[in-house]
């Protein structure tokens, strides 16, 4: 398909780049890296150290999980959404007892996750941000702007600023923007998952936002 095609307006990225078939081999790829002694929690433990223990996360683009999975160990209660099925598969098969929901960011319904202001975090990482398709990074972020609460809920995301392999550039001023026109206010920004301090020239970055 056309990323122009008038009719149906531009593919999503990652299914563009992965033909949504990447799961098996995502998954096993981890697995190896798990039994390497690969350290691969950073960005669970990131997380886990902005909210209470019990706490409820969406894990926005979760794909096989991995951090979804990690965060229930940790005791929260977790929810994954992601747009390939593939990969919820290689999910639902690692985790069963957890839920698992296919749906696009930039359209999803809130009331599949557990309705609007259910999460104390929702936490885009993995490169979400540039797969998703063109055009549609501020309805994303107001999608996860509206699945956390108000009065201190916080969206988490990271992404490579040149645009990774494959993925879209998303410049961090228009990320700003787009968490601004949510309703989303600035709380900290870093170079990696563990906390490496910002660097508006590096290639990654880590943003945390608070809905007021």
């Amino acid at each position: 398909m056309s990323t122009d095609d008038h009719r149906t307006g531009p593919a999503n990225r990652w299914l563009e780049v992965t033909g949504g078939t990447r799961g098996p081999a995502y998954a096993a790829r981890f697995r190896e890296l798990a039994a390497q002694g690969r350290d691969l929690h950073g960005e669970a433990r990131f997380c886990d150290a902005l909210v209470p223990r019990g706490a409820r996360v969406l894990d926005a683009g979760c794909g096989t999980g991995r951090i979804a999975v990690e965060l229930a160990r940790l005791g929260h209660k977790t929810v994954g959404v992601d747009i390939d099925a593939s990969m919820l598969g290689e999910a639902r098969a690692a985790a069963p007892g957890l839920a698992w929901v296919l749906g696009d960011l930039a359209t999803l319904d809130p009331q599949a996750v557990d309705g609007p202001d259910a999460f104390d975090l929702a936490v885009a990482a993995g490169n979400v941000m540039v797969y998703l398709t063109p055009g549609t990074e501020a309805r994303a972020v107001a999608t996860l702007a509206s699945c956390v609460r108000p009065g201190g809920g916080l969206v988490v995301a990271g992404f490579a600023l040149d645009g990774g392999d494959g993925g879209t550039r998303v410049e961090v001023s228009a990320y700003d923007a787009a968490c601004a026109a949510a309703g989303l206010e600035p709380v900290d920004r870093f170079a990696g998952w563990d906390r490496e301090p910002w660097d508006p020239a590096g290639g990654y970055g880590v943003f945390v936002h608070r809905r007021p």
